[in-house]
């Protein structure tokens, strides 16, 4: 009985861990026999290795094969045989719906996701080996897998592991950083401006494959007829090579044998053969542009306005690998003030303990000193998370020399230079220098190129097609008729003409041309404007940062000499602990502000020299570049 066959590899899910009396249902599809069980709590599943059905209900226990019942006893030796693993298969066999007992741990619902539920012949990452390696137990069934994944239930099946990223390293040796270093870092290990790179060799590649319309292209046929009236050969190889400048140069070689067709005579050659060479040139259109050019010209116009681009990444990139260097020595600095404040309220609780033990003061004024210095230390753990914070950002501009981020140290903070004010007089000259550095005008520049290649073919479209062709041959060897028609050398000279009427496709083109060149006119003075505007902004935001400096070190040079003088009269007995306090959280502020303009105006800094295109390393537009011209 085809129900009772023990050829067929199965997975079953039977519950015999939990209800030994109970089988869920079991279905053998293909052999006409399906198996019940009597008021299963968990539905068993029982498949062939390419089987997807899963069946959830649960019917009184009876065996049927196409009508006819089958005995007890071989029922429950089909049974147990769905309990069994085929070792030939080596596919772990779970009986119990609810306690799966796997050999590796259960997925979480974030790494459910990561489960591809593919064919196990399919090669999956897990720990840095493939599935294959892993023991037979991790290799789920598709079935399964979204069986499980649909009921929300762990199936067991070792997650797909993505490739593990290196973490940040602090930054070996104890030199200090600089925006200099931060920058060589960018142009040579930065990941986002090593693809953008890719873009131009994309772009190279794309022009390389346009070439490929002038490829020398080998042809060849072979055409018999040995069944029939008239039994015909025709074989023929030939060389086609197109011309840059329109047209194409053809030559080949045919031979011709048998029975031809009294009207088909054209196709037999002499014994040898026959070489025949051709020459097919433009006269009017497909003569100064043709689709073959055109393609060549769009591929060289997005090749150099691949470049462009590229150019205003690494201008991006470092501007906000500079903007995140100043924040880290901001907050260095910060930090710094924040040392100094607690080192001054723990010199201060020295002295008021001294003066505690001998009476001059009540024990409540030590205790606030006490709080003071607790709320600074607080403070000075919040100012620690934000250098760790900013250096940690500072990473992902500051690279090894392997691409590997580097976590910069306290001890390579610096502090900042010495600002200097701009000129306003430069700022005309300096809004000339930006349209002309800019990379956005490049890019436009390119795309309109690319655009009257595209208006150029549509007016090419719109001629008449009228093409001048010319064609030798000789055929060689014994005459294949008694009068030698095929002997004598032939030349023939032809004229083709093809007009479209309606010429839709041209005017459509044309029409779609014109309006991009418009179009990108309009971008390009938009363009201008905002590049003169952001000249003017950073130029005004660099002037204001100067100014607000200024004014920022005075007020901290005023804070610092009052709370000097505070300390020095409670010292003297004539202020009380408030007053000082009060002192020095002006002095620390002051300090604070000062870091704060300081950090505003290299921030402005760094915008300015993006708006001029300062950013632009010369050896930007080689290191990368593929060499790969056809």
């Amino acid at each position: 009985m085809p129900i009772l066959s023990l050829g067929a590899r199965l997975k079953c899910l039977l519950p015999i861990a939990s209800a030994p009396a109970k089988f869920g249902l079991c279905r053998l599809p293909g052999a006409g026999c399906d198996i019940y069980s009597p008021m299963s709590l968990s539905p068993a599943t029982c498949r062939r290795d390419n089987d997807t059905e899963e069946n959830t209900h649960v019917f009184p226990l009876q065996a049927s094969c196409n009508g006819r019942w089958i005995p007890f006893v071989p029922l429950l030796i089909l049974l147990a045989t769905c309990a069994c693993t085929s070792s030939k298969a080596r596919q772990h066999v779970a009986c119990d719906t609810t306690n799966h007992h796997r050999s590796v741990p259960p997925i979480s619902n974030n790494d459910r996701t990561n489960v591809s539920a593919t064919p196990t012949a399919q090669v999956v990452a897990y720990h840095g080996q493939s599935v294959s390696d892993q023991p037979a137990a991790s290799q789920a069934e598709p079935a399964i897998a979204n069986s499980h994944e649909a009921t929300g239930e762990s199936t067991g099946v070792p997650p797909a592991v993505v490739e593990s990223i290196p973490a940040p390293v602090p930054a070996p040796g104890p030199a200090s950083l600089s925006l200099g270093d931060v920058v060589s870092s960018i142009h040579s290990t930065f990941p986002l401006l090593e693809a953008a790179y890719q873009q131009y060799r994309i772009a190279a590649g794309k022009h390389v494959a346009a070439w490929g319309a002038f490829d020398t292209k080998l042809k060849g046929a072979s055409e018999n007829g040995p069944v029939g009236f008239y039994e015909t050969y025709r074989h023929q190889a030939g060389l086609s090579q197109p011309i840059y400048h329109g047209g194409e140069i053809f030559g080949g070689y045919r031979i011709g044998r048998g029975e031809f067709q009294p009207w088909y005579l054209e196709r037999q050659t002499n014994d040898s053969g026959e070489f025949k060479a051709g020459l097919r040139v433009p006269l009017l259109r497909n003569r100064e542009i043709d689709a073959r050019r055109a393609e060549v010209w769009r591929a060289t116009y997005d090749r150099q306005r691949a470049e462009p681009e590229v150019l205003a990444e690494l201008i991006h990139f470092v501007r906000d690998g500079s903007i995140a260097y100043w924040n880290w020595v901001a907050a260095g600095r910060k930090y710094e003030i924040g040392k100094h404040a607690l080192t001054l309220a723990e010199q201060r609780n020295a002295q008021l303990r001294r003066k505690v033990d001998v009476g001059d003061i009540d024990p409540p004024v030590l205790q606030d000193n006490l709080r003071a210095i607790a709320q600074r230390e607080a403070k000075l753990i919040d100012l620690r998370r934000k250098v760790e914070q900013s250096a940690i950002k500072l990473s992902l501009f500051y690279r090894s020399d392997g691409g590997q981020p580097l976590i910069a140290d306290q001890t390579q903070l610096v502090d900042f230079p010495p600002p200097t004010a701009l000129n306003g007089a430069d700022l005309p000259s300096d809004a000339a220098i930006a349209l002309a550095n800019r990379p956005e005008l490049a890019m436009l520049d390119a795309l309109v190129r690319r655009v009257n290649v595209d208006a150029a073919e549509a007016r090419n479209d719109m001629l008449p097609n009228v093409d001048a062709q010319i064609v030798g041959s000789q055929d060689v060897g014994p005459a294949s008729s008694s009068k030698g028609d095929k002997t004598p050398f032939e030349l023939e000279a032809g004229i083709f003409v093809d007009v479209p009427l309606q010429r839709r496709k041209a005017i459509g083109k044309s029409r779609a041309a014109d309006g991009k060149l418009v179009q990108l006119a309009a971008k390009r003075r938009y363009t201008v404007d905002k590049i003169r505007a952001e000249v003017q902004t950073s130029h005004a935001a660099l002037d204001a940062a100067f100014q607000r400096l200024a004014k920022a070190r005075e007020s901290l040079r005023l804070a610092d000499y009052m709370a000097e003088v505070e300390r020095r009269k409670f010292e003297l007995g004539e202020s009380d602990l408030l007053s000082v306090t009060l002192r020095e959280q002006y002095a620390i502020e002051a300090a604070e502000a000062e870091v704060d303009a300081l950090t505003e105006f290299y921030t402005a800094r760094a915008e300015y020299d993006a708006a001029l295109a300062r950013d632009w390393p010369p050896q930007a537009t080689t290191d990368h570049r593929p060499v790969d011209e056809p």
